[in-house]
């Protein structure tokens, strides 16, 4: 790839950043109420994300035998524990992430 085909993507992938970014501001301004069914979408699609995230994540699982399932399960327990207990996204993702990591490359 020459460098000016690099340097057309990029400036391609930062105009469509960028229009992404501030297109809400310019048809959403102070002036007027945020229409209801973008609060709802502000509500609804964060959880909605996550539980796709889970079944995405979840997909390959064997039952089949204990190695299969058990690394996922535990980190998938760890995961509910930790956002019950500290109400932070950041913490239960990272932690169940580092948890079966450490699961899958030292213990099974």
């Amino acid at each position: 790839m020459t460098l000016t085909e690099q340097i057309i993507i990029i400036a391609c992938v930062v105009l469509g950043t960028m229009t992404t970014r501030f297109l809400p501001f310019l048809i959403f301004n102070n002036d007027k109420e945020t229409p209801a069914y973008v609060k709802y979408l502000g509500y609804m699609l964060p959880p909605a994300v996550f539980g796709l995230l889970v079944v995405y994540a979840l997909r390959n699982v064997e039952f089949t035998s204990v190695e299969g399932f058990l690394p996922e399960a535990l980190a998938v327990g760890l995961i509910v524990v930790l956002h019950y207990w500290k109400k932070s996204m950041l913490i239960s993702i990272a932690g169940g992430t580092i948890f079966y990591m450490i699961l899958v490359q030292m213990v099974f």
